[in-house]
């Protein structure tokens, strides 16, 4: 990964692979933090990778590390028209354009380490860079 990266934002996958202590994501995870960039959730990617075996202590200590992005009226407007523009809609495409909307208004450039590279390039398109996961 040779260019720099402000800004790094995880999708449930993401955030599930950090608490589960993937080998692959937290090597990602150091390359990104070696060069500066700001990790970044949007609030509701906690809900979505929140289940029964959840390592609640392993959550919290990554939600320390993070900068969790609230989602507002005006966040949640500018998600629905993410979804609009890409034809998308229903409750599998929600969580992710709420997750894309967060990635378009961070501090440029910005990677999105995502389970579902091709939602996330319809919704962000050449602004983001989609790291498949």
């Amino acid at each position: 990964m040779s260019e720099r990266i402000e800004t790094v934002v995880l999708d449930s996958e993401g955030l599930s692979a950090w608490i589960a202590q993937d080998r692959k994501l937290l090597a990602m995870l150091q390359v990104f933090h070696d060069m500066g960039a700001d990790l970044v959730i949007g609030a509701n990617t906690i809900v979505e990778a929140t289940h029964s075996r959840t390592n609640m202590p392993r959550l919290n200590w990554a939600l320390s590390r993070i900068k969790v992005e609230p989602v507002t009226e005006q966040a949640a407007k500018a998600a629905a028209e993410l979804l609009k523009a890409a034809g998308l809609h229903g409750h599998k495409y929600a969580i992710d354009a709420t997750v894309a909307e967060v990635a378009l208004r961070q501090p440029k450039p910005v990677a999105l380490l995502t389970s579902d590279s091709d939602d996330m390039t319809k919704f962000c398109g050449n602004q983001v860079r989609i790291v498949p996961l």
